[in-house]
């Protein structure tokens, strides 16, 4: 095994630890808090995080096995498992992000009537709606054969290595890319980018607000002033950054992985074995990112790990809590937070 080879298997023994950890810590404050339960997104949240931790505990090990033996890690059947696994695994965690984009959509633009618009049973069918979506590609590559190892990504995955069914894979591929990617992606950008324009019309409203009443204080101290309108600045900062972080996320998660499947369809394109199993690491790191860019840094999951910590800590029974003071304005994006 070259330095290569080492490098990218540990960045998977890397990935598949923070992942492990951080997931399970989501899970366990899924667990520990009823007032997280009680919301619509908690829905979307366990969707994804169990899919991330499946994916953890079976594709990422196998491939970190393949990356070190350079060959398929394990039998025909159980490569195949992980290969119908892998793709239902990736379209649904495409699609469980485009569905919590969805709901901050929903609770940002129709605040008054959030609850009415998102029920736990209209959360339920979206989760429904999304493994329905994220099962028919992979089923449809079992009945085709379309699952097994594939050598560039060391991966068990879809793939085809029969000569005459190069086009009806290429097609295959293409749809199930667009029908995943794709389209989360468009759903992604038309929904935050709305979201964002709802926030920033709120912040100036904020905005003016503020000047009027700094101007009506007229001995207002020159730092008290100052720091309002730091603040001002800050605000519209952090709606953007936000947004920009669920993109960018997913775009630099999975579109070199994408984009490597694709250019593979062309033999025109030669491409590296090391490249392959670099944008391979790159969706499962994914997993690992989930946690903290949709739970564990919003003020609700770090109450619960903090009292959960506390409750280890102190040896005392965990037992489901209600925490007080917080709706789902915390699960949303937060325009003065």
């Amino acid at each position: 095994m070259n330095s290569w080879d080492a490098g990218l298997a540990g960045l998977l023994v890397g990935t598949m630890g923070v992942s492990l950890l951080s997931n399970a810590l989501v899970l366990l404050c899924l667990l520990h808090s009823a007032d997280i339960r009680r919301q619509a997104p908690a829905l979307f949240t366990l969707n994804l995080t169990c899919g991330n931790l499946l994916c953890t505990v079976v594709n990422m090990p196998l491939t970190l096995a393949g990356v070190v033996a350079q060959r398929q890690p394990a039998g025909d059947r159980l490569c195949r498992l992980a290969a119908f696994l892998d793709t239902f695994l990736a379209a649904n965690s495409m699609l469980s992000m485009a569905a919590l984009s969805i709901d901050r959509w929903v609770a940002v633009v129709f605040p008054l009537s959030y609850r009415a618009k998102m029920r736990l049973r209209d959360a339920a069918l979206m989760v429904a709606y999304t493994w329905l979506h994220a099962l028919a590609f992979p089923a449809a590559a079992v009945v085709l054969s379309w699952l097994g190892f594939h050598q560039l990504y060391a991966s068990c995955t879809l793939c085809s290595r029969r000569p005459d069914e190069r086009l009806r894979f290429a097609v295959f591929t293409g749809a199930f890319h667009a029908l995943s990617f794709l389209l989360s992606f468009v759903v992604l950008c038309c929904t935050y980018f709305k979201v964002l324009k709802v926030a920033r019309f709120h912040c100036k409203r904020i905005d003016v607000i503020t000047m009027q009443t700094l101007v009506l204080l007229v001995d207002i101290h020159p730092s008290v002033r100052e720091r309002c309108l730091e603040e001002q600045k800050r605000r519209r900062q952090r709606a953007t950054r936000k947004i920009s972080t669920f993109i960018g996320t997913f775009l630099v998660c999975f579109a070199p992985y994408v984009i490597t499947r694709l250019l593979e369809l062309s033999s025109a394109v030669p491409i590296s074995s090391h490249w392959g199993v670099l944008s391979k690491c790159l969706t499962y790191s994914k997993a690992a990112s989930d946690p903290f860019v949709y739970s564990l840094l919003r003020h609700q999951y770090r109450e619960s790990c903090k009292d959960i910590l506390s409750r280890v800590l102190h040896r005392r029974p965990l037992r489901s809590s209600g925490l007080t003071g917080d709706s789902h304005s915390q699960n949303i994006l937060p325009v003065s937070e």
